[in-house]
């Protein structure tokens, strides 16, 4: 066998279990329940046969993503998801030995990306009730780590840091690279775009598949000054993204009284859900985003797979430091929760 550099020797790969869930209710996964706009569904409709056999064209995309978040064009690149480009980042700016700021537990998908790399990871712990731990990191950035990532508002825990208080950290590590992971930012009116582009070490991440219901076709955007976002298209592949998804993605943008309304009926529905919570006595931690935290009583494991067993899908989180034992719950619309909760209620013996 040929083996592979080191640092892929002795990585462990993040892996998702995304088989077997389309004829359930998803809700473990932070995707948008209700789908994308009528728009998107028309625009790939009408693609002609031709469109099929020639290579993607992108005129347009950028452009419109950079209306709607009201920055220039020069300040936008386009990616396969925004996973593409998280590994964009680590690619270009990952130096072997370097450090890799970030909090645990957060999204695993950064962990590998810096292994890849040869990265060191400083990974500090969020506060034992979820706070974000900012004395710490302000001191850890002192020593100028080659990149910090901010999940923000921070998947799992949803735990939000001011936009404000970003721009200041990142204004204070002139030498790091400030990545602001913020594809819930829809939800929580927190961004650090426009006034976080001002710096030339501060890049934004964000994302169509959470309000604009286009997971299955993996468009994301980086959002930073000039620099950064033209080296890290250096890094990626001229055909990247398919056609569907520049379609969908420019239809999507052309209807965002589609987005709004989701965010609300999801933040409705969010409410709703913290009140049943409560009523029903069960540990849960509020944060931001359209998920919480849900701790069952008992075996967890054992709440999550009799979930299933009635059609609903919670993720686990198993035994990760500060909130083992709890599920990630998305927060699908009212429809999806009155779902949820009469199931949960069933699950624990607390059915009315």
């Amino acid at each position: 066998m040929i083996k592979a550099k080191p640092e892929v020797e002795a990585l462990t790969p993040y892996v998702a279990p995304l088989e077997g869930r389309r004829s359930l209710l998803r809700l473990d996964f932070n995707e948008s329940t209700l789908g994308p706009s009528p728009r998107v569904l028309e625009a790939i409709r009408r693609l002609p046969p031709e469109a099929y056999a020639a290579y993607p064209e992108y005129a347009g995309l950028r452009e419109a993503f950079a209306d709607t978040v009201g920055v220039g064009v020069e300040h936008v690149e386009a990616f396969n998801g925004a996973d593409a480009a998280i590994k964009a980042v680590f690619d270009a700016y990952g130096d072997k030995g370097g450090t890799f700021l970030t909090t645990t537990p957060t999204f695993g998908y950064y962990e590998p990306c810096a292994h890849q790399q040869g990265m060191a990871i400083d990974a500090v712990p969020y506060e034992d009730d979820l706070g974000y731990p900012l004395e710490t990191v302000a001191r850890r950035l002192e020593s100028a780590p080659r990149l910090f990532f901010v999940c923000n508002p921070n998947n799992p825990t949803g735990t939000l840091l001011p936009a404000d208080t970003i721009v200041e950290l990142a204004r204070r590590a002139p030498q790091t690279l400030v990545v602001v992971d913020e594809l819930y930012a829809a939800f929580t009116g927190q961004s650090v775009v426009p006034r976080g582009l001002e710096l030339p070490n501060v890049v934004a991440l964000h994302s169509l598949s959470k309000m604009q219901g286009l997971a299955a076709l993996r468009l994301g955007f980086a959002v930073g000054h000039p620099s950064i976002v033209e080296r890290l298209r250096r890094v990626t592949g001229p055909y990247d993204i398919n056609m569907f998804a520049v379609v969908a993605g420019k239809a999507a943008l052309a209807d965002p009284d589609h987005t709004r309304r989701y965010v609300e009926a999801v933040l409705a529905a969010k409410a709703w859900t913290i009140e049943q919570l409560r009523r029903l006595g069960v540990r849960h931690a509020t944060g931001e985003g359209n998920y919480l935290l849900v701790w069952p009583p008992g075996d967890g494991e054992a709440v999550v797979g009799a979930l299933r067993t009635r059609g609903i899908l919670v993720r686990s989180m198993g035994r990760r430091p500060l909130i083992a034992g709890s599920f990630r719950l998305t927060i699908g619309v009212i429809e999806d929760m009155r779902r949820f909760v009469a199931a949960f209620a069933d699950v624990l013996g607390r059915a009315e």
